[in-house]
């Protein structure tokens, strides 16, 4: 089944145009959910679901898949594999997308070992850290590389996207030095606020923030 003709927030006009940021961050969250569902052995599910899972009222979630197509029945939900066929091609993540994680700690062991990247078609193909005692030791399906060797292996491993799982104060030199690599999508799980130019997008992960934002919601 084709993507319809996006419109409004769901970008109006030709399938260049970005969605608007709230539609991008339910659709991801809308992928999650099915995600999980496929790999429970589920072929349908229902809006109402998808729902109780990522807290948008069932109504909000058909509103928005129906801006790219119909994609479900009334009485019948939505196909799972279909579906998430289709969000990966609205967010645009087909294909495959190598990762350099920086910072070998408990925080970089978690992210090298999550299975969560692997099902999205993304790989963590290189890891840096600036301890010796960590240099060569394996973490998720690779070994820790010397930051000494950033740019070569950044470059032959392919890197198109940087995660930094490393403390505040190191975070903004990391960035400089990927910057100069070349990349140009960052994940930044430090407290640090990183400057990055506007050709480089940093998207910051913070724990504190998003509980106090849950907060919010569940205590109003």
């Amino acid at each position: 089944m084709s993507i319809g003709t996006r419109y409004d927030e769901y970008g109006a006009g030709a399938p260049a145009e970005r969605l608007s940021v709230g539609v991008a961050a339910r659709l991801s969250r809308y992928l999650q959910v099915l995600t999980q569902a496929e790999k429970m052995g589920r072929d349908r599910i229902s809006s109402q679901e998808v729902a109780e899972f990522t807290n948008v009222n069932a109504t909000q979630i058909r509103r928005d898949l129906s801006g790219f197509g119909k994609f479900g029945k009334r009485g019948v939900g939505y196909e799972v594999a279909l579906l998430i066929e289709e969000i990966r091609k609205i967010l645009r993540t087909q294909g495959q997308y190598n990762i350099g994680l920086f910072g070998a700690g408990r925080l970089g062991q978690a992210v090298a070992s999550s299975a969560v990247f692997a099902d999205h078609g993304v790989t963590v193909t290189a890891v840096f850290d600036v301890d010796p005692a960590k240099i060569g030791e394996p973490i998720g399906r690779t070994t820790v590389s010397a930051y000494g060797e950033l740019e070569s292996v950044l470059r032959e491993q392919s890197v198109t996207i940087a995660v930094l799982a490393v403390p505040a104060v190191a975070a903004q030199q990391v960035a400089n030095d990927v910057i100069d690599c070349g990349i140009r999508i960052m994940f930044n799980y430090s407290e640090a606020l990183i400057q990055a130019p506007q050709d480089v997008t940093v998207h910051t992960s913070n724990p504190a923030a998003e509980l106090l934002h849950a907060l919010y919601f569940s205590l109003a």
